[in-house]
């Protein structure tokens, strides 16, 4: 496992510093607005390596002040997903940031069913695989979200 690994120990607040970084460097490339909200709502996923609902995005902004009627961290979080910033992690209906901004990849999720920790793995090859598979079939994949359920190292390693 490197120890960028999102299962690793590892410098956390660098890794998310980093992450941040990137993302705001490619929401001004693309002329893209990250405002107060938006931008403290990718730091909140940031915080950790796990998906987080909209709800819990909302309680946190409303403790901060941001607001606590549910179309602030929805719009929020939409614009992220929209612009590559964030993906929906739709097995755990939640979100987390992308750790890989302004970067063309294909990202598989692992998710640990245990601890809720969300590794975006490099997933080229699964995507490649099943562009094959559908292309024998005369069929055009447009938009695919691969995710997968196991145990993290540190749950594995519990149980």
């Amino acid at each position: 496992m490197s120890d960028d690994s999102p299962f690793a120990c590892h410098d956390h607040s660098h890794c998310a510093a980093d992450t941040l970084a990137r993302a705001e460097a490619e929401a001004a490339r693309l002329g893209l607005r990250l405002t107060p909200v938006r931008r403290r709502v990718l730091e909140i996923l940031l915080e950790s390596h796990r998906a987080m609902g909209a709800y819990e995005v909302l309680d946190r902004l409303a403790s901060e002040g941001y607001g606590n009627q549910p179309p602030v961290a929805y719009r929020a979080l939409e614009f992220l997903v929209e612009n590559g910033l964030a993906h929906r992690v739709r097995r755990l209906n939640a979100f987390a940031a992308c750790m890989h901004p302004g970067e063309a990849h294909a990202p598989v999720f692992l998710i640990c069913r245990v601890c809720d920790a969300v590794a975006e793995a490099p997933g080229a090859p699964v995507r490649d695989a099943l562009d094959t598979a559908a292309a024998a079939l005369g069929f055009t994949v447009e938009r695919a979200n691969i995710e997968a359920l196991g145990l993290c190292p540190a749950c594995k390693a519990a149980s």
